[in-house]
């Protein structure tokens, strides 16, 4: 059994990986993940929920070398990556990774992002360390599967710290010594619980955000000579014992390290394509397939929906409180909302969460009850079953088997490009969105992120605000 301690094992490694190439397959989906984090960051710039972000941003001194999603000036780095986390997250259209439940991009890129613009660093660069970040935290995650949030926390959050302290600490040029001194400071910086659920409250959105800008300034603090324990990862007050409950976790962890580098798990992240819970999805689904086929509001005298019991305690419980949400954004992890409003409003989208629900998505919501989903296989895939007895005295059932998106059934780089295409033209004029899916595409080959940065910086004209 090694005795070096797990975070030095896993500097280790990534600074020797972050110096070779991307396999093709990973370098793509680490472009389509940053992609899709930077279009659901700006639609989130120009939706209300997102204003705290960019109310909080315009306080900012706007000289520093990193970028706020559409804005024009700069900001500190730390700055840049919690308000640009906050707003990818803000919509709870981010990406995820099933099977470890990590909200990988929504920390990692604007991590990745302002401290590569503070080093000056490639596109190639930066673009591996997202990547090595995201095989951090999946396997972070993969390691106490649940475990974070069976006790009320998210791996997003807390070990997004860790992660991005490691990512900043490559970036910055930092040494072995210093990089482990961050991952063990950045654990005194993780935070980020789910108290939010129970009344709806918008904080969530500043989980990533929030151990982004822990991670980078942890690494900036080892730098100036601060020090952290190198046990942060496996030690008795240390990332799994102290945020998941888990005696097993950091040796689950040392020995997730084994294949690290040669088990890819970013091209099976999954993309989302609701914004609203992920666990939401398949029952929407669900429910459009019912709505296909002609079923009505009117029709249904009750629909069953069985959830997989990981997932009840943030979409079902309090069921009282997910039938009648406080807001709009409450709504986004309502299971009965969302599949009301699938039906009575014949989709959902944005609009879905931008106002509490009407009357009539009230009224059916009313009528929907949940049972426990019978030999689940939560959080490996995401699964729904719905049970509808309409008026007509028929009963309709259906399953879905697994989330769009995921792994088993994944998108295609069409489906990404069109979402990031509408969700980026919220804030950012034609020219600008085309410029910013040809520098994510151009990354690997990018001397520096300047194109990026620029486009990223490109306000809307007064004739391109008027039109939207």
């Amino acid at each position: 059994m090694s005795t070096v301690p797990v975070a030095r094992r896993l500097v280790r490694q990534f600074r020797a990986l972050a110096r070779q190439p991307l396999p093709a397959e990973v370098d793509e989906a680490a472009r389509l993940h940053l992609l899709d984090a930077l279009g659901v960051g700006l639609a989130s710039r120009g939706s209300a929920v997102g204003q705290p972000y960019v109310r909080y941003a315009a306080g900012i001194a706007p000289d520093g070398p990193a970028t706020v999603l559409g804005a024009a000036t700069g900001a500190p780095p730390s700055e840049a990556a919690l308000v640009n986390g906050g707003l990818i997250h803000s919509l709870e259209y981010d990406d995820t990774h099933t099977g470890s439940i990590a909200h990988g991009s929504a920390v990692l890129a604007p991590a990745a992002l302002a401290a590569g613009e503070a080093a000056g660093a490639s596109g190639a660069t930066v673009l591996r360390v997202f990547a090595l970040g995201w095989e951090t935290l999946i396997r972070m995650g993969l390691a106490s599967a649940a475990g974070f949030q069976a006790v009320g926390f998210q791996v997003t959050s807390v070990g997004g710290a860790l992660v991005t302290a490691l990512i900043a600490a490559e970036l910055s040029g930092a040494g072995e010594d210093e990089a482990v001194a961050a991952v063990g400071i950045a654990l005194s910086g993780s935070s980020g619980g789910f108290e939010f659920l129970t009344n709806g409250s918008s904080v969530k959105s500043m989980h990533p955000g929030w151990a982004a800008h822990a991670g980078l300034t942890a690494a900036a603090m080892a730098r100036a000579g601060l020090t952290g324990p190198e046990t942060a990862i496996e030690g008795r007050n240390g990332l799994f014992r102290s945020f998941a409950g888990d005696e097993a976790g950091g040796a689950a962890f040392a020995a997730l390290l084994d294949d690290f580098g040669s088990v890819w798990h970013l091209p099976k992240a999954a993309f989302k394509f609701y914004p609203c819970c992920h666990y939401l999805h398949p029952f929407i689904e669900a429910t459009g397939r019912l709505a296909a086929d002609g079923l009505t509001a009117e029709d249904v005298v009750e629909i069953v929906c069985y959830a997989p019991a990981g997932s009840a305690p943030i979409v079902c419980e309090p069921w009282a409180l997910k039938q009648n949400p406080s807001s709009g954004h409450a709504a986004r992890w309502s299971l009965p909302i969302v599949v009301a409003a699938r039906l009575v409003e014949r989709r959902v989208g944005l609009a879905t969460f931008e106002s509490p629900a009407s009357p009539a998505v009230l009224a059916l919501a009313a009528r929907i009850q949940w049972e426990p989903l019978a030999n689940d296989r939560f959080p490996a895939a995401f699964e729904a079953e719905i049970r509808c007895r309409t008026r007509d005295g028929g009963t309709r059932e259906v399953r879905i088997d697994d989330v769009f998106g995921n792994a088993s059934r994944p998108a295609s780089p069409d489906n990404v490009r069109r979402k990031f295409q509408a969700n980026a033209a919220r804030t950012l004029g034609g020219p600008a969105v085309a410029a910013l899916e040809a520098a994510v595409d151009a990354l690997a080959g990018a001397p520096s992120l300047g194109a990026l940065q620029a486009a990223l910086r490109t306000e809307r004209t007064s004739d391109e605000r008027s039109a939207a």
